[in-house]
């Protein structure tokens, strides 16, 4: 009997990590850049999303989506700038799939949250027996957040006032902006993916005009802007991604009222202006037209 468990935990184990391996997770350092927007600001990017960090005497509060794999790096770096011990991490919307949780932050003492509908996807934040882990979280020996928020989270910390701010569904319906104040910096997470066309990702209740609603505000005025993944962005660029969804939407729609079927609107290939810009991406240009039609037609 002693053997046959042993033979079922390594078969497991050995399942686990061709998970983790077809998922893209990383098993070993991740190899993080960091980019310092100010001295109170820094910007980490890891092999699963960017990560702002406010750092100083209270201690550091970290926002995005980390990776397993960069944490030990990340500590290091905040002890290097604090000699606080306190550490707060929200982790921003992702798919299920690609979840790594916490990333190793509750082990090392920290407060870890996430917008409750991002949680109840992971079987959190539920009455009774704990739903199973994710299958790659046993791989990354990460945990699930146990600390939910709903509309807003705010912290003031290090001279500066930082708003987390759920948002109406465009990603997904845990979207939701950070406000840095006194460094005039917005986090916007995967309504600005930063490496091509935005995922409206209906399996989590994304919405195609939720990416307009949130990024209407910001098309004006000197802010700086984190995306999900790539370096800093400016008001103009939102304006362009902001303007680019807005235009494919409207001749999608003209060509749906023309009464074309979604693979004549797909081969009329109403991105291709765009595709020089966004169109490298996760999602690609016909995935993106798809994305489009199906918002409008259930519209």
């Amino acid at each position: 009997m002693r053997r046959l468990r042993t033979r079922d935990l390594v078969r497991q184990t050995l399942a686990f990590a061709l998970i983790a391996l077809a998922g893209g997770y990383a098993l070993s350092a991740d190899d993080v850049k960091i980019t310092e927007i100010a001295p109170s600001v820094l910007l980490f990017s890891t092999a699963n999303g960017n990560v702002v960090a406010s750092v100083g005497p209270d201690g550091a509060l970290l926002i995005g989506t980390p990776s397993a794999s960069s944490t030990d790096q990340i500590a290091k770096v905040l002890s290097s700038r604090t000699q606080s011990m306190s550490r707060y991490v929200v982790i921003a919307a992702q798919d299920a799939a690609h979840s790594q949780g916490d990333a190793c932050w509750t082990r090392r003492g920290a407060f870890v949250t996430m917008q409750e509908n991002a949680l109840g996807r992971l079987g959190g934040g539920g009455m009774g027996k704990p739903k199973p882990l994710p299958a790659q979280f046993n791989v990354l020996r990460v945990e699930r957040p146990r600390i939910a928020f709903s509309e807003v989270i705010k912290f003031d910390m290090n001279g500066d006032a930082i708003h987390i701010v759920h948002q109406k569904p465009g990603y997904s319906d845990a979207d939701c902006i950070a406000h840095f104040h006194s460094v005039k910096l917005i986090y916007l997470g995967e309504v600005f993916p930063g490496d091509g066309y935005p995922k409206v990702d209906a399996e989590q209740d994304g919405a195609l005009d939720g990416f307009l609603s949130t990024l209407e505000p910001w098309t004006m005025g000197d802010m700086r802007f984190v995306p999900a993944r790539g370096g800093l962005v400016s008001t103009a660029d939102v304006k362009a991604f902001h303007d680019m969804i807005a235009t494919v939407r409207d001749r999608v729609q003209a060509m749906l009222k023309a009464g074309k079927t979604e693979s004549a609107i797909v081969a009329a290939h109403p991105t291709a202006e765009f595709d020089g810009r966004w169109g490298h991406g996760r999602v690609t240009p016909d995935a993106f037209v798809r994305e489009v039609y199906a918002a409008v037609k259930k519209k």
